[in-house]
């Protein structure tokens, strides 16, 4: 999946599915917003703005439904579950 990290404003990361249409964008306040039907080119219109937190408020807030977060699924995007860490109690 396409994702594209901001170092400036309030966003600070965007995950984009093609396949569902998916928007996840994750926040400074470490929050996550999902938008659905989103199209592929309003994600790289995002990612290319100059300031796309302004971007976000004009062309997607109120624009597109509000979903559920995809889940993560890579280390890297966060910590284990509890299970991973320490068995399943067997």
């Amino acid at each position: 999946m396409p994702t594209t990290t901001f170092t400036t404003g309030r966003i600070r990361k965007a995950v984009y599915d093609p396949a569902s249409q998916q928007l996840d964008l994750h926040w400074d306040s470490k929050t996550i917003a999902a938008y659905k039907q989103v199209p592929q080119e309003v994600y790289r219109r995002l990612c290319s703005a100059p300031n796309p937190t302004t971007y976000w408020e004009d062309r997607i807030a109120e624009e597109y439904p509000k979903g559920t977060p995809m889940k993560s699924t890579g280390a890297s995007e966060g910590a284990k579950n509890l299970s991973d860490l320490f068995g399943n109690g067997d």
